[in-house]
């Protein structure tokens, strides 16, 4: 039975337990592997990143403050992504971005608030 190397498919020669044809592929194989998961953390990062932005744009004081939906999608915002959720007592759903959040109202409207460090 031939052994092929996991990275370039070429014939395996030596140990029955060896996996690789030389010292490049395994560093070739393991970086790739690497590559594609990286790929979809810095894809939402980078919305998360955004998101942000936006909020500290919209937001500057970081006071309370009511905006239109459609002002948050125009400057980009992705309202599927946040990093944290925090419910009230008051059975209210706050959305973060990190420090920023914002709390969905009637008639397409948001409450933009900044979270303060304890």
């Amino acid at each position: 039975m031939e052994r092929l190397c996991l990275d370039c498919g070429t014939p395996v020669k030596g140990r029955a337990d060896k996996k690789f044809c030389d010292d490049l592929c395994p560093n070739n194989y393991n970086n790739h592997l690497k590559t594609e998961d990286a790929w979809i953390v810095k894809e939402v990062n980078q919305i998360l990143k955004r998101n942000r932005k936006v909020l500290i744009k919209l937001n500057p004081e970081g006071k309370t403050k009511r905006i239109n939906k459609s002002k948050l999608l125009t400057e980009g915002f992705n309202l599927d992504y946040f990093t944290s959720v925090y419910h009230t007592q008051n059975g209210k759903t706050y959305n973060f971005c990190y420090e920023y959040g914002f709390l969905r109202l009637a008639d397409d409207e948001f409450l933009l608030v900044k979270r303060e460090e304890k």
